[in-house]
């Protein structure tokens, strides 16, 4: 009997496959990505660890560290990861082996035909069970295959969660440092303004003013406070949302280095030729494309007979005391074949709905790659754009600098109205603005590629000796 059901299980595991073996579909990356000035290269990056990406500000480590710890979103999504890891580990292959214990006591009925009429007896019982489908056609081997692509596909979805968070965290603490520095200027310029208000009452005063230049300067400095209590209040809320993304109740966050401190890092020219392989949300799209194709397998299965067996074994007795003498020994076995005959349709229609979910899963996996390949030509690009702006702003801030100094030597020698003065400093404060701004873009850019490439694909999730995330735990 063992070795007959050995050669069972030989033939189930043996057995045909139905529906198509998995092959990914051909997707040509372009030839010269657009907006890198390289051809593609092996190494870029995302070779880089996010903390490496973020060393030069020790505190943007501590509060990405606390993200990952704490962040609800990287939770909910590996607490799913642990639901498919734990469906994926159900192996519908092997057979179900259920015991069972059983007690009874009745009168038999003295009208039957029976040495026990009008007896009272009982029963005892002890068994096992089985109940084994022979995978003759791949129905059970392919819905395992689809429940571990649909959990790698979870684990993919929790690692895009992650890089997001990271890019999410990162960007909104530049963010958070370029508004501290307009509000540094902000302040600077109201204080340069109470001096030219100053200034021109004094010489109102001396009687070389006039009340028009007075009433200029004190509007123009009004102007100015008006934007301290604005960025203020920007801070207020960009600090919120970085609690928030820290999985903290709203409060302030620590400052690091200043915006303009943080030493700009280094980006390869080119796209890495193996981007499909590191995008988590590519990765996923086809990890669901190979659940849906192991789907039409157990479609197409399911049109075919299903050989199953049944059997059991145990002790049965009148009395508990001889329940497990040898004579108390009962078995049985038997076998089935169930084959559909008419289903109204419904299992080709079925088959037909796992095709078109996977032609659907396909179509998903070849817009994902498409769109990882504008996503990263888009960000590479804005590394060279972001650092022009940048210049072209830090040349601009300059030369306003200058324009003012020479504004306000003309009016204080009585060669030009205060007009031009007040023109030459809402120039410069509006430039500041800009250009701080234009340090946070530059920034922001170099996480944007770094997420666009899968950054971090081939490193841990946490640095060494620093504490494992929760959700890294599925690793």
């Amino acid at each position: 009997m063992k070795r007959a059901l050995a050669s069972l299980l030989a033939l189930s595991l043996a057995g045909c496959m139905s529906g198509p073996d998995y092959k990914r579909p051909e997707t040509v990356p372009p030839a010269n990505h657009r907006g890198a000035a390289a051809p593609a290269a092996e190494q870029s990056l995302a070779d880089l660890a996010w903390w490496d990406l973020a060393k030069d500000d020790p505190v943007l480590v501590g509060l990405l560290k606390e993200a990952l710890q704490k962040n609800q979103d990287l939770k909910i999504a590996a607490s799913r990861v642990e639901e498919f890891r734990a469906i994926s580990r159900i192996n519908y292959v092997l057979p179900q082996i259920n015991a069972g214990a059983g007690a009874a006591r009745g009168r038999v009925s003295e009208n039957v035909a029976s040495p026990i009429g009008g007896q009272t007896v009982n029963a005892f019982d002890l068994s096992a069970a089985f109940t084994w489908e022979i995978d003759l056609w791949g129905r059970l081997r392919r819905t395992n295959e689809a429940n571990l692509a649909r959990f790698l596909a979870t684990e993919e979805a929790r690692r895009g969660v992650y890089l997001a968070l990271l890019s999410d965290v990162t960007s909104a603490y530049f963010q958070l440092r370029a508004l501290d520095l307009q509000l540094e200027i902000a302040h600077r310029t109201v204080v340069s303004r109470k001096d030219s208000l100053d200034l021109v009452e004094k010489r109102l005063r001396g009687g070389i003013g006039n009340k028009l230049e007075s009433s200029q300067a004190a509007s123009a400095l009004a102007q100015t406070e008006v934007a301290i209590p604005q960025i203020e209040q920007a801070i207020f809320e960009q600090e919120n949302l970085i609690s928030l993304l820290l999985g903290r109740p709203p409060g302030p966050v620590e400052r690091g280095r200043a915006i303009a401190e943080v030493a700009a890092t280094a980006v390869p020219a080119g796209l890495p030729s193996a981007l499909l392989e590191r995008r988590p949300d590519v990765r996923e799209a086809e990890a669901n494309l190979r659940a849906a194709n192991a789907e039409v397998g157990v479609a197409e299965a399911n049109l075919f007979p299903q050989l199953s067996l049944t059997g059991s074994a145990g002790v049965q007795s009148a009395d508990l005391s001889d329940l497990l003498k040898s004579p108390s020994f009962v078995w049985n076995i038997a076998g089935g074949i169930f084959a559909p005959i008419f289903q109204g349709g419904r299992l080709r229609r079925e088959r037909d709905a796992a095709s078109a979910r996977w032609d659907q899963a396909r179509l998903a996996y070849e817009k994902a790659a498409l769109a990882a390949f504008g996503d990263a030509a888009n960000s590479l690009n804005a590394i060279g754009k972001t650092r022009e702006i940048r210049e072209a702003y830090g040349r601009n801030v300059d030369a306003l600098r200058e324009a003012e100094k020479t504004a306000f030597l003309r009016y204080d020698g009585g060669v030009s109205p205060y007009l031009e003065v007040l023109d030459a400093q809402r120039e410069l404060f509006t430039a500041e603005l800009d250009y701080a701004t234009s340090l946070r873009d530059q920034k922001i850019a170099v996480i944007r590629l770094y997420r666009a490439l899968g950054g971090g694909w081939n490193t841990p999730e946490m640095p060494p000796g620093g504490a494992a995330p929760p959700a890294n735990a599925s690793k």
